[in-house]
């Protein structure tokens, strides 16, 4: 392992900036060695919140959400290039090569996450148009949309020792995604890591100025200076956390803060999860990782594991056993599955939290000496596994209540599943829950008995085993946060995590005004009409409300049976008169509802080659009313939206086109409304074509 020494730099204000004043140790988890130090001294706080608001967000609100993404993109290949850099800087924080795989590239692997999710679930704007329109007016001219913007502030992050990479990346993936520049605040424990990872971001010269600061060291005063439109998101430990969510600036500007707490997750045995059983051995297996994974050091880590009673001995012969075979020691070393604690002043806290636990539950595994490989025990941060078991956890707290920030786990039974669904609702609020049971009754009385309390439940069995990514992995597509003392925050979950960082604002007016401001098309709203047909226009000329009425096409008995014929679909409203009337929904044979559709393309659809390529999507179809055989049918298509695409080169330039589509009889009644997608090409491949 190296033994290079560290003189970590603040960046402030675009600068490389070294603390002054007294400096802050970095300590080497395994060898006890001092291998930096670092200082926040002499920062300006102010100017660099104010540097952030001035500069980084204005040029970040420049790009659209597709441009951000892409530029996400291409750090996160950056990063994952140099990734192999990052593993030895990990190692002195102890974890393992399994542990840092989590941390890096689970941390990058976020970016690309909110890379996809911002091309894929977000306009190609500088704002985002969400939800339907809401009809305010009887006659529609008065209609309201909502919007998003980004907060034209900054976002702190002030993150957990736990993860250094991982919990930097996967609060500035959403924030950066959403257009809001960051000030990272890493843990002192363990920045050297942030501090490489931050400098290879800055190297891609991805970001704008302003976009990024880091702070290495002390906060202090950081959160004196925060205002309205900023917003701090914390990890760390509950008191901390509430000290911080009650700061007299957060309080003052009503400051958005999220905060994501450790919390006393719980994993549950199901009573037919029994010894011999495939369930039984996921159970062991999962609570044992979760206790040696980081050493324990995760805030999703299982922290509480329910038995039914009667199981007790099994589940700790099991689990001891399994313990056993744990090598701790150098994460260099070959062969070793859990590395040391964070620091020494770890040791100390998980020591002393075991002890108060054991208060009210007998230590069943762990204690006393054990054996470390390839590092000397007393100098490095090692804490062996410690399972505990209480036999009355209804009427003791401590389980519940006190939280040892290591490989602490204990045991404790049920005698039926609502006293099962009671202890783990003890826990006041938990970022994930998982129960174990191959029986879906039992796992749907104890979900929806415990779901209120938790931020995520896994329920795992046979058949999710071989590829669940397991109880303590958040993902970036699904929300992680949790009620009470997990925080009551939410990060990630898609594009959750981006509103955070987004003001939502309720639109009203005219749909033509409303049409104007989102560039989306609000049914109501002006319609423009000209003699060439839309898909004679390439994307470029296309604007949105052009529109065409189609000619009309009679429906006829002919046609069904026809359709019918083609398609097999022989549904006995279509082909019975006396039945379809029989159901008191039609009044007699009805056409396919896919046969309007096909038929209302072939009165919009211009058939020759032109700047539409494909139609390859249609959405929110509905059938709102029977079209009978005599009836006649007409079409206004209408251009609702236009998003620019990346094309790789070599590509068609080209853009997608989404149409309103109504569909109506001949008594101007609409009968089918819906959305296509097209993909149309640009001005320049229609002119290379030509």
């Amino acid at each position: 392992m190296s033994t290079q020494m560290y003189k970590l730099q603040n960046f402030a204000a675009g600068e490389w900036v070294t603390g002054t004043g007294a400096m802050t140790s970095l300590v080497d988890a395994v060898t006890g060695e001092v291998i930096g130090e670092t200082s926040s001294g002499g920062l300006d706080f102010q100017a660099m919140l104010d540097y952030a608001r001035r500069v980084g967000g204005p040029a970040l609100r420049r790009y659209t959400f597709h441009e951000r993404a892409l530029m996400l993109k291409r750090i996160a290949i950056a990063l994952m290039a140099r990734k192999e850099e990052f593993y030895p800087l990990s190692y002195h924080t102890g974890a393992t090569r399994t542990d840092s795989w989590v941390d890096i590239e689970g941390g990058i692997g976020t970016f690309f996450a909110y890379a996809s999710r911002g091309r894929r679930e977000f306009t190609n704007e500088r704002f985002h148009v969400e939800g339907p329109t809401e009809p305010l007016s009887k006659n529609g001219t008065f209609v309201g949309r909502h919007i998003l913007v980004p907060m034209e502030g900054v976002a702190v992050h002030i993150n957990a020792f736990n993860f250094p990479v991982w919990g930097m990346l996967e609060k500035l993936a959403p924030a950066l995604l959403a257009g809001v520049p960051c000030v990272v605040k890493p843990s002192t424990t363990g920045s050297h890591l942030t501090h490489a990872v931050f400098k290879a971001i800055l190297d891609t010269n991805e970001l704008p100025a302003g976009a990024l600061q880091l702070i290495c060291g002390e906060a202090r005063t950081l959160l004196d200076h925060v205002t309205e439109q900023d917003v701090v998101a914390f990890t760390g430990s509950a008191a901390t956390g509430q000290k911080l969510k009650s700061h007299a600036s957060v309080m003052r500007h009503s400051v958005r803060f999220n905060m994501e707490a450790d919390s006393l997750n719980c994993c549950m045995l199901g009573p037919d999860a029994v010894p011999g059983t495939e369930e039984f051995d996921l159970f062991v297996k999962e609570v044992v990782r979760e206790m040696t994974t980081k050493a324990g050091q995760k805030c999703t880590a299982i922290r509480r594991t329910i038995v039914p009673a009667g199981l007790e001995e099994a589940v700790i012969q099991a689990i001891s056993k399994r313990l056993g075979t744990t090598t701790i020691g150098n994460p260099t070393t070959e062969g070793v599955r859990m590395g040391p604690l964070a620091s020494r002043g770890q040791v100390t806290s998980v020591s002393e939290s075991a002890a108060a636990i054991r208060a009210a539950a007998e230590r069943v595994y762990g204690g006393g000496d054990f054996a470390v490989v390839g590092a000397d025990r007393e100098k490095g941060a090692f804490y062996a596994p410690e399972l505990l078991y209480c036999a009355d956890p209804l009427s003791r707290l401590e389980p519940h209540d006190i939280e040892a920030f290591g490989p602490v786990n204990t045991i404790m039974p049920y005698r039926d599943l609502g006293e099962a669904v009671q202890l783990a609702r003890m826990g006041k609020g938990s970022l994930v829950g998982s129960l174990v049971t191959h029986d879906p009754k039992v796992a749907q009385e104890v979900i929806l008995g415990t779901a209120c309390w938790h931020g995520r439940m896994l329920v795992l069995d046979r058949t999710s085993a071989k590829e669940s990514t397991g109880h303590g992995s958040p993902l970036p597509n699904l929300v992680h946060g949790g009620p009470g003392r997990a925080g009551g925050g939410e990060e990630m979950g898609g594009a959750r995590g981006v509103t955070h960082y987004l003001q939502r604002v309720a639109l009203q007016g005219s749909p033509s005004m409303l049409t104007a401001i989102t560039r989306e098309w609000t049914k109501g709203a002006e319609e423009h009409k000209d003699e060439v047909h839309p898909f004679r226009k390439t994307f470029d000329e296309l604007q949105v409300g052009d529109t065409i009425i189609t000619k009309s096409r009679e429906i006829t008995l002919k046609d069904v049976e026809a359709f019918a014929a083609l398609s097999g679909d022989k549904f006995y409203a279509h082909m019975n008169d006396e039945e379809a009337r029989s159901n008191g929904v039609f009044e007699g044979r009805v056409a396919h509802g896919y046969f309007i559709v096909s038929a209302a393309a072939g009165l919009f659809v211009d058939p020759a080659l032109g700047p539409v390529l494909a139609n390859y999507g249609l959405e929110k179809l509905r059938f709102t009313k029977p079209v009978y055989p005599g009836d006649s049918i007409h079409v206004r298509l209408t251009v609702k939206q236009k998003t620019a695409k990346d094309t790789p080169e070599g590509t068609i330039p080209q853009g997608v086109v989404e149409w309103d589509v109504e569909v109506f009889n001949q008594h101007n009644e609409p009968v089918a409304v819906y959305s296509i997608l097209t993909l149309v090409a640009r001005q320049r491949a229609a002119a290379q074509a030509a």
